[in-house]
């Protein structure tokens, strides 16, 4: 039996969208940036599984010089702690080095003493000019990085109290600015409240890859790109890591369909007649990973980033400016290219 190779590349960028910049993620960012003069401290989420391809260049440009701490979420989901006991403390370091001016925490997913770290920084850096008022934190981030529950378990560790905030699955859960919700008490009345931001996406996605990973880790919805070609993305990406986590589905392969075949006909998600329901299976082959079920790790590839943040004859990453400017222009040119958010 020949070995199995893994594809070293993706081929199906065809077809991906470029853009999920909905209303509430522009309404959400003008409001934002309205606000600045009455916030003093800004927490910015990002997804550990893709820690660079979850930065939103717009918060750069949006946020200014704010005093800024760095979480990277579901740290669970995109490392296995004990067969990676050397390259966790590399990865954080590496992640660490890309933002040395501000203070960077990771948290797990479901992980609240992990938090305990962020309220002790907080404590002491978070600090607003009228005691009387308290420390305002803007939580910022991309759709569904896990803002929320980030500011449920800073609750929770703080003041030991319930979580305040909704949380769900898919992006789009806040919709607006939440009310603040204070998570650290003070005697002097100088106390730490953080307000919820609806998550904001970027106008566009300049490379076809990175909208793939983004949709991978759920902060643009499920209808956006083809189930099929996700979970093929997902496969790429399992195949280059460990293909043996599918082993009870198939032997290991490049080819997707006959994997969520056989994967739906095990699940039992058939139609009438037997017929596997390819979509949901393949949603559901998509969701197990997002659970930590088909393996951990990065998508996002740490040394290349590296090595572009050290050349200096690499093009910068877009501006705000043109990232709008390339949205009007698309929307423009193809009305119905939205038609599907």
């Amino acid at each position: 039996m020949a070995q199995f190779v893994p594809r070293n590349a993706f081929p199906h960028y065809g077809a991906i969208p470029r853009s999920y910049f909905l209303g509430h993620h522009r309404a959400g960012l003008t409001k934002m940036k309205s606000m600045l003069s009455t916030i003093d401290y800004v927490v910015e989420c990002r997804d550990y599984r893709a820690p660079v391809t979850s930065i939103n260049p717009m918060f750069e440009e949006a946020l200014g010089k704010m005093r800024r701490l760095v979480v990277y979420t579901k740290r669970d989901l995109g490392s296995i702690p004990k067969s990676s006991a050397q390259k966790i403390p590399q990865t954080e370091r590496k992640l660490q080095s890309f933002d040395p001016k501000s203070a960077v925490f990771f948290t797990s997913s479901s992980s609240r003493p992990d938090v305990g770290q962020i309220i002790k920084h907080l404590r002491t850096d978070a600090e607003a000019p009228d005691k009387l008022v308290g420390c305002r934190v803007l939580v910022v981030g991309m759709p569904n990085v896990g803002k929320s529950t980030l500011i449920n378990n800073l609750r929770n560790s703080g003041t030991g109290k319930a979580k305040a905030l909704k949380t769900g699955q898919q992006p789009g859960i806040t919709r607006k600015i939440a009310t603040q919700v204070k998570i650290i008490d003070r005697e002097n009345g100088s106390h730490v409240y953080v307000l919820d931001t609806p998550g904001v996406f970027m106008p566009y996605v300049p490379e076809a890859e990175n909208m793939l990973k983004l949709a991978l880790c759920g902060c643009v919805k499920d209808n956006v790109i083809s189930a099929i070609t996700l979970a093929d993305y997902l496969l790429y990406h399992i195949n280059l890591n460990d293909p043996t986590v599918y082993k009870r589905w198939s032997e290991p392969t490049n080819d997707v369909v006959p994997l969520i075949e056989s994967f739906a006909r095990q699940t039992g998600l058939l139609a009438k007649g037997g017929v596997p329901m390819m979509d949901g299976a393949a949603l559901l082959f998509i969701q197990k990973w997002r659970q930590g079920e088909l393996g951990q790790f990065l998508v996002d590839d740490l040394e290349a980033e590296q090595q572009r943040r050290e050349d200096p004859t690499q093009t910068p990453r877009m501006s705000m400016t043109q990232a709008l400017r390339v949205e009007r222009t698309t929307r423009k040119n193809k009305p119905d290219a939205t038609s599907v958010l």
